[in-house]
């Protein structure tokens, strides 16, 4: 799976939760102001089309875009490049950073337990 920028990311995570959208729809829900230019995020779409991470329905010259892939599926081959990367592939250092940098709390901890017991049955 490519790995996507950070404006490719943000059109994804628009579409996840649109489910369909014309670019018009995906740029009136960016949050940002002023909105992007319609080619901008034409482009950023079209991009997207071609990593595989979106699919289109033609209507004459119009395009209604849709996710090729689920949030899941994105997730975790993202999560599964970062858990290799950034803690060696290594569930000690991944919790070690989660209970020092993220700070859990105690219902945290035992939600976490409460997985970890489940998974093992």
């Amino acid at each position: 799976m490519e790995e996507l920028t950070k404006t490719e990311e943000r059109v994804m995570q628009i579409l996840w939760k649109l489910k369909t959208a014309f670019v018009k729809d995906i740029i009136e829900a960016m949050p940002d102001d002023p909105k992007p230019p319609y080619n901008t995020i034409s482009s950023v779409v079209r991009l997207l089309e071609k990593k595989g991470y979106v699919a289109y329905k033609a209507y004459g010259k119009t395009y209604e875009y849709y996710p090729a892939i689920s949030k899941g599926e994105y997730r975790k081959a993202s999560f599964k490049k970062m858990f290799t990367g950034y803690f060696d592939g290594s569930v000690d250092n991944l919790l070690s950073f989660m209970v020092k940098e993220q700070k859990l709390s105690a219902d945290d901890i035992e939600k976490v337990q409460e997985l970890i017991n489940k998974n093992k049955k």
